[in-house]
């Protein structure tokens, strides 16, 4: 697959005045990628397989990159509106909305809260559920070395993935720096997903009219796959794609396969 440059810019959303960084690429229909508690992985595969075929804005949250406004965001309405200002910023054509774990979760609020806003809904292990007999790992309580194996069906590869450029999880500086970095994003993503991920979507779902997609790693293991089923029982007509050698992070461990299931989908 031929390398996709990402760029990124600064935007003002109104009305809330916050700056947000945005990464952005590609060419063809619009597609709305909304990350995870982690963020943008440097040169993403994910991103870059999704430019190959689609004109990507992929927005980063208040204490992502160089986003601020944490404090404007306490809870998952927040949240929610915060990002559809963002889409309304970004003045992208019936975009696809693709969200991965936590923005999975942030995706499908928006679909069942602005449902003619959201035609086309892509959720890749979204959060947001929480079923008893299948608890989602507490991901607030692992340390960085343990983060690998929780995310990637493969762990050693997910390990370069998320060192790269040239990290090494045994560096003490890298450690320091990676700490710091992921503490800022977590204090953001805890506002919606600490203890447990539940702010009520369950009773929403129903509500959802976009044409759905639902994507999973067969061998997740922070959120396991019955939550797939879960997804796809709560939203009428959705379809779940489960993805063979795949764990949490689905779409940078197999991104031409998620590709595949979207450009096949929609």
């Amino acid at each position: 697959m031929p390398a996709v440059r990402m760029k990124s810019r600064l935007i003002t959303l109104k009305p809330s005045g916050m700056r947000i960084e945005v990464a952005e690429a590609g060419k063809g229909r619009d597609l709305l990628f909304l990350h995870g508690a982690g963020g943008h992985m440097l040169n993403d595969p994910l991103l870059a397989a999704l430019a190959t075929k689609y004109r990507v804005a992929a927005p980063l949250l208040p204490g992502y990159g160089r986003s601020d406004g944490e404090d404007g965001l306490r809870d998952m309405l927040d949240f929610t509106l915060h990002t559809l200002d963002a889409m309304a910023k970004l003045e992208l054509e019936a975009p696809i909305v693709v969200g991965h774990s936590m923005g999975g979760m942030i995706a499908a609020e928006m679909a069942a809260i602005a449902r003619t806003e959201v035609a086309k809904l892509c959720l890749l292990a979204p959060a947001g559920l929480w079923l008893d007999d299948h608890p989602v790992v507490d991901i607030f309580s692992k340390l960085p070395y343990e983060l690998p194996a929780l995310l990637f069906h493969d762990a050693e590869a997910g390990k370069k993935l998320m060192t790269a450029g040239g990290g090494d999880m045994n560096d003490p500086e890298f450690l320091k720096q990676f700490l710091v970095t992921n503490a800022r994003r977590l204090g953001m993503a805890g506002k919606i997903l600490f203890p447990i991920p539940d702010r009520g979507l369950a009773q929403r779902l129903h509500r959802v009219i976009a044409k759905t997609l639902i994507v999973w790693g067969q061998e997740d293991a922070l959120i396991p796959p019955v939550y797939g089923e879960a997804f796809r029982k709560a939203i009428p007509g959705s379809k779940l794609v489960k993805v063979a050698k795949a764990g949490h992070a689905v779409g940078q461990e197999r991104p031409d396969a998620v590709l595949k299931a979207i450009q096949a989908f929609f």
